[in-house]
């Protein structure tokens, strides 16, 4: 570990000297007082005094430069057959003239937007536009619901709200306008205006005197230039998903995020200017926010604004199709995709159509990868298959094999090492650190790294009592794992996913490793359910994979004879129940806790960030307690 150890090291040592480094990949219209403040710990700010603008350093630059021509999107919609690419000069004049559009509805420096789009490229517009008029984004997932929608409003209080007529799914169009119109009329801080792109699909009925639409009212806008921010401005909140009461806002800080991102693309993801870099999510979860739109553009690559699924728009080969069509040499996606893909084609006979010659990494995050898919994925496609670790709050990449400075060998089930920046340490329930191989919880010592979550929208105390009052001096991530005597980092799921049976600390994402390693299993998860001996046993579901038509009591039981052959009875999983389909979120996210909800009798309405409500509701027979 020579390269990285030196990085890691010196960046938790002396990380005013590394991150000012890092800091001058970014330009500047007025230098840094300092690196670091600690004076107010801890609420650390980076680059205090230091003012630039995201947008300018995302696209202005890069046409200064002489790279104009270069492609900087790539919209890719196999659900309305629609392709689109955008130069670096064409995409400042399009973001330059919706900024301008923005300031004749009188947005203006701190004023917050509500983004309400589906994956299209004027949702990526108006978050740079907002950014370069030193307005705040607030990117809602496109589709939420009225109310959930509603809670954001309120709180953001924007000045406008910008928004699309329709989404577009694998089988239907979802009206989005309606939505809008609902939210806006529970909400108590109504937006002056909104800025509205009519779709095809679905044209939206528009609010006289408050509803514009995009085309005509873009058009006519003069372009605007970028406005100098403070290093320490928001640039955006992000709602975390699934919050109750008053939403819980992250707000990203400009300095920070800008050498955050830009520091990554060349040392986690090896990915250079002008190279094609897709991340399969959506602008509406942070990996949308930080790698398609912010962390590509920072570096001068090319981006990819993908309108579809893994499987379904058409088949499972989609993703090789956009690998090979656009010369894509980094993907990251989230595990559950490629579960996807392997269960529609687990031999993976669709890839021989493509060619993926220059297709280099496939980054795995937003769920742990399980070895199984791990391996799969390897065999496969040939290239390293790299596990990394981050959360919304952190806004980029807490653990990861750093390909780009330094690659290391492959351990399935970790995300490899910490990356520079964040200091990780494992502790058992005592507050004491864990030895190697001994499960504990995961915090981070402060400072936080760049491009961290710099507080809560509107309550600072709420990011001080979520997060850094458990253990004083550390941010409290919420997930447990271990480390092993190499020092790589094991994360074994939320502390939530780890079930005490009996006195004994079991990890679910252990059970469901060996679940998933039979090979008739296509995905799975492991709940813990209440039980009155024991305190809680875990319960097991399965997703076969297709094409399997064995007795479905019979792969249940081999499951469960399985757990209790590797882990040994102490486990006491005594039922698989093999299922249709597991519920998650639109990111792909299993929904353990609502699943948790349901088999413990407990009435927990459904997550507004369901990707499919219906798959929740097959399994409330399933998991429902009896009598």
């Amino acid at each position: 570990m020579g390269a990285y150890q030196d990085a890691w090291r010196r960046s938790v040592e002396q990380p005013e000297e590394f991150w000012g480094e890092a800091a001058a990949g970014i330009s500047w219209y007025r230098q840094p007082d300092r690196v670091l403040d600690d004076s107010n710990a801890p609420m650390h700010r980076w680059f205090p005094g230091g003012e630039l603008n995201t947008c300018y350093n995302a696209l202005d630059r890069h046409v200064e430069a002489g790279r104009g021509s270069q492609l900087a999107l790539i919209y890719d919609s196999p659900v309305t057959q629609t392709k689109r690419t955008y130069t670096y000069d064409e995409l400042l004049d399009e973001v330059a003239r919706t900024a301008g559009a923005l300031r004749d509805l009188g947005v203006g420096r701190g004023d917050r937007v509500v983004i309400y789009m589906p994956m299209i490229p004027e949702a990526l517009m108006a978050m740079l536009a907002c950014a370069r008029i030193g307005a705040i984004h607030s990117v809602v997932f496109g589709g939420f619901a009225a109310h959930e929608l509603a809670m954001r409003i309120d709180d953001a209080a924007p000045k406008v709200v910008v928004s699309a007529s329709c989404g577009i799914e694998v089988n239907r169009v979802i009206e989005y306008k309606p939505l809008l119109d609902a939210a806006i009329d529970e909400a108590t801080n109504k937006p002056a205006s909104c800025l509205i792109v009519q779709r095809p699909e679905a044209p939206a009925t528009m609010v006289a005197g408050r509803d514009h639409e995009w085309g005509p009212v873009v058009a006519a806008a003069a372009p605007a230039p970028c406005v100098p921010v403070a290093a320490t401005d928001p640039l955006y909140i992000l709602y975390t998903s699934g919050t109750t009461g008053r939403p819980k806002g992250v707000v990203r800080d400009n300095g920070g995020h800008a050498v955050a991102l830009h520091w990554s693309m060349a040392n986690i993801y090896d990915t250079a200017p002008g190279e094609v870099f897709w991340a399969a999510s959506d602008v509406g979860w942070v990996v949308g926010h930080s790698y398609i739109v912010y962390a590509p553009l920072l570096a001068g690559s090319t981006t990819v604004l993908y309108e579809g699924k893994p499987v379904g728009t058409p088949d499972a080969g989609a993703f090789w199709r956009v690998i090979s069509e656009w010369g894509v040499k980094t993907l990251f996606t989230a595990p559950t995709g490629f579960r996807a893909i392997k269960r529609d084609d687990p031999d993976g006979k669709l890839m021989a159509a493509y060619d993926l010659s220059r297709f280099r990494y496939l980054f795995l995050a937003g769920e742990r990868l399980d070895p199984e898919t791990y391996l799969w994925a390897s065999e496969h496609l040939g290239v390293p298959v790299i596990d990394h670790w981050w959360q919304t709050e952190t806004g980029w990449p807490v653990a990861a094999n750093l390909v780009g400075l330094e690659a290391l060998p492959i351990k399935p089930g970790s995300p490899t090492v910490p990356v520079p920046g964040f200091n990780v340490q494992i502790v058992n329930e005592t507050g004491e650190p864990a030895a190697p191989d001994t499960e504990g919880l995961i915090l981070l010592k402060l400072p936080l790294p760049p491009g961290c979550m710099s507080g809560v929208w509107g309550d600072d105390q709420k990011f001080i009592d979520t997060y850094l009052s458990h253990t004083p001096g550390y941010y409290l991530t919420g997930d447990g794992g271990h480390f092993d005597p190499d020092g790589y980092l094991f994360v074994m799921g939320r502390v939530d996913d780890v079930i005490n049976v009996a006195g004994h600390r079991l990890s679910t994402g252990e059970i469901e490793e060996i679940i998933a390693s039979h090979p008739n299993v296509a995905e799975c998860a492991v709940i813990g359910v209440a039980d009155t001996l024991k305190g809680q046993v875990p319960r097991g579901l399965a997703v076969l994979k297709s094409g399997v038509t064995r007795d479905h009591d019979e792969v249940a039981a081999e499951l469960v004879q399985l757990v209790r052959d590797r882990l040994g009875a102490v486990a006491s999983l005594r039922q698989v129940d093999i299922v249709d389909a597991l519920p998650k979120t639109r990111s792909g996210k299993v929904l353990r806790k609502s699943m948790r909800a349901i088999a413990d009798g407990v009435d927990m309405p459904v997550p507004s960030t369901i990707d499919n409500p219906a798959t929740l509701d097959a399994l409330r027979p399933v998991l429902r307690p009896q009598g």
